[in-house]
């Protein structure tokens, strides 16, 4: 799996994201952007077929392979969250996850300003 494909992966088949928007979010460049949709395409863990909605323009969809690889990736991040909860208390897990979700709004607002 390439660096940030996994990211990509597990929020189309976990979550409902779309590819776009799971790409902006990385905010990598717009040529690691094609060299990582072109990755994960020939490594079979996602399929383009032209969208609907908009000419000329390509949808990608998750492979089975690709889901396969997005339960593996949804089964290893509730494994962390599991081991976090024995090693940390309730206040302090809800701390971390307050921080983390501040780190992004501070990455969102940053990414806006520019």
């Amino acid at each position: 799996m390439p660096r940030n494909g996994s990211y990509i992966i597990g929020g189309l088949a976990n979550r409902g994201g779309t590819a776009r928007d799971l790409l902006a979010q990385l905010g990598i460049s717009q040529q690691a952007t094609s060299e990582l949709v072109d990755t994960l395409v020939v490594r079979g863990y996602l399929e383009r077929r032209p969208d609907p909605g908009v000419p000329g323009r390509q949808a990608l969809d998750v492979t089975d392979r690709g889901r396969a690889a997005a339960e593996a990736i949804r089964d290893g991040v509730e494994a962390v969250d599991v081991e976090l909860a024995e090693i940390l208390t309730p206040a302090e897990l809800g701390g971390l996850c307050a921080g983390l979700v501040a780190l992004t709004d501070i990455r969102e607002r940053s990414e806006q300003s520019r």
